[in-house]
């Protein structure tokens, strides 16, 4: 069924058929039977100290400004990752920015932090609080920095983030491994890195209750680059990482598809065929430490789900194999032994 569905929507542009099919199970979801459709036997798993009722979480990107919390909810994901957002509003990079790869199963993206900025989020997650105060899926967000912001003044869109939706929030991850945003990923090096981490657990020391900190980072570091944020976390104990977000290697596509993204030019690559690059970034950090690890790329069914669990991952996030293989995903994942 979901087949059917996904080649009606393949007809549309992926950005344009990703709000589309949003806006329905919005109005769709509201009926009293579907809920319950979705709904599966809890496997509660503790993570710097939240329980989880699932393992099972959505990554940053696809429901940048909380909009659609409720109908993620009605998914039944155990969390989800709102952003990444921006202390500032922002259009991002011109239209179209979002590409289908079919034949990897994969997505092009160069998005470049679109958002309606940190006062909007704010608002619907208040919102969201008043009406789902006993809600089960935990709420991570993820706070980048504005395009117009220098990188030498990143630690302050970070802070403002930061302590504007403190107290809305789960968890936080830190995204500096975006492709699409010019030289965020330059703010992966040790010395950056540790100007905003440390900016950001002084300022949770002051609050009364206490947030996990994540760092999302890319899946084209090196070794060195990895063995530094290896060490960094153990020096300044930020709970951990979440590997990997979109790669920007185009050995990974078909010759086919290789030649596709020539032609479309710049941006991130998401989907099964990162499966095996994300994993051994979460294999050679497990080895090296026993930091909370959220694993995402490449995960479309049980199997790959298993395989991301098995090099180390903690808890699982899952995006273009949620366009691919369809709502069931969760479920088939969240069941699995």
């Amino acid at each position: 069924m979901y087949k059917i569905i996904r080649g009606f929507f393949f007809l549309m542009s992926a950005e344009k058929a990703h709000y589309t099919t949003m806006f329905i199970f919005k109005y769709l979801s509201k009926l009293p039977f579907v809920f319950n459709f979705f709904q599966f036997e809890d496997k509660p798993t503790k993570v710097d100290g939240l329980i989880y009722k699932n393992q099972v979480g959505l990554a940053a990107g696809f429901d940048k400004d909380g909009k659609f919390l409720q109908e993620l909810y009605t998914l039944n994901f155990g969390f989800v990752e709102i952003g990444t957002v921006t202390p500032k509003p922002q259009s991002g990079n011109p239209k179209p920015r979002l590409f289908r790869l079919k034949k990897d199963r994969a997505l092009l993206n160069r998005m470049g932090f679109n958002n309606e900025g940190l006062k909007a989020l704010k608002s619907r997650l208040v919102t969201f609080r008043k009406k789902e105060r006993d809600c089960s899926m935990k709420i991570g967000i993820n706070i980048g920095k504005n395009k117009t912001t220098p990188n030498e003044n990143a630690v302050d869109d970070y802070v403002k983030c930061y302590e504007g939706l403190y107290d809305f929030a789960d968890f936080f991850i830190v995204n500096v491994s975006s492709p699409n945003t010019p030289n965020l990923r330059e703010l992966q090096n040790k010395n950056e890195l540790l100007k905003i981490l440390n900016a950001l657990i002084s300022i949770r020391s002051d609050r009364e209750v206490w947030k996990p900190l994540y760092l999302k980072i890319a899946p084209d570091l090196t070794l060195t680059q990895l063995d530094e944020i290896i060490a960094l976390q153990k020096e300044i104990s930020f709970e951990g990482i979440v590997a990997t977000n979109t790669t920007i290697d185009r050995t990974l596509l078909k010759e086919s598809n290789h030649k596709i993204v020539m032609e479309l030019g710049n941006g991130g690559i998401s989907g099964h065929i990162i499966l095996n690059t994300s994993n051994k970034i979460v294999q050679y950090i497990r080895k090296k430490s026993n930091m909370t690890i959220i694993g995402v790329g490449g995960i479309e069914d049980a199997n790959s789900a298993k395989s991301k669990l098995d090099a180390g991952a903690n808890l699982l996030e899952i995006y273009t194999g949620f366009i691919y293989s369809g709502p069931g995903l969760i479920k088939e994942i969240g069941t699995m032994n």
